[in-house]
């Protein structure tokens, strides 16, 4: 008797089992051709095949997060070195990264020519580094502002860009470069009028605009360390350095960088 029962139970169950496979197989079915329309509207965003891609971030607003932090005028060594650890750490966990270059609240990073990560989408690309980066500047704040309280978090927007030869790409980190230092120059006279002649910051714009200051009118530091900051890898480890990538001598330097299995 027990093993009639068993067995009944057994069989109770095997056509319960078929039933909500069939049931499943069924829903999913209706809900695929009922539904799954609306990944029409995806758009493709698949970079070109063989080119460099370079995700650009920008901090948001930091003039403001900059004075509400105490930033050091023209150039704060906290937030650069902060700046400096957040795309290490970026290029730590996206191995395909092979340079990156900053300045002031900005970075660029470049991805290998053959990289196939993600598929290649633009917004996986620009939302996993905006994504690092900032939570990165967030986590590693105390370690460089050990005095200066985060009053809230900083924000970044990213964009692609896709550059299809290697002269463009360095044309595009050269084209960074010269804007840091034409900023960096105005800047550090822009502060200079501030704090050591006594200018208002309108008057030490206007005095800017109608006239050409020399470095004989204000006392500059005889090195300005400016914004730049460039990260490039050294066989797996990123490594932060100071230095022109204008030249030809950086790239001479650093053929791994533009070679075809980089």
């Amino acid at each position: 008797m027990w093993v009639v029962c068993r067995t009944k139970v057994c069989d109770c169950l095997a056509a319960a089992s078929v039933t909500l496979r069939r049931s499943l197989s069924l829903g999913a079915t209706m809900a695929k051709s009922k539904f799954e329309y609306v990944r029409d509207f995806e758009a493709d965003d698949t970079c070109l095949p063989h080119c460099w891609v370079v995700v650009r971030l920008d901090g948001r607003n930091f003039h403001r997060f900059a004075e509400k932090h105490n930033f050091a005028k023209p150039n704060d060594s906290r937030a650069l070195h902060l700046m400096n650890k957040c795309a290490q750490t970026v290029m730590e966990e996206l191995e395909d990264i092979v340079i990156a270059y900053g300045q002031s609240d900005e970075y660029s990073f470049v991805f290998r020519r053959k990289s196939n990560w993600f598929k290649r989408r633009a917004s996986k690309f620009m939302t996993h580094v905006t994504s690092q980066f900032a939570s990165s500047y967030v986590f590693y704040w105390r370690e460089f502002f050990k005095d200066q309280p985060l009053l809230y978090p900083p924000g970044f927007d990213g964009r692609v860009v896709v550059y299809p030869s290697n002269q463009t790409l360095k044309d595009y980190l050269s084209w960074r470069q010269a804007d840091c230092h034409i900023n960096n120059l105005y800047n550090t006279v822009f502060w200079a009028l501030v704090q050591q002649s006594g200018l208002t910051p309108v008057q030490a714009q206007e005095r800017l605009q109608v006239d050409e200051v020399t470095t004989k009118a204000v006392k500059l530091p005889a090195e300005m360390e400016g914004k730049k900051m460039t990260v490039a890898r050294t066989r797996t480890k990123p490594v932060p350095s100071h230095c022109d990538i204008i030249g030809d001598a950086f790239w001479k330097d650093h053929l791994e960088i533009l070679g075809e299995d980089s």
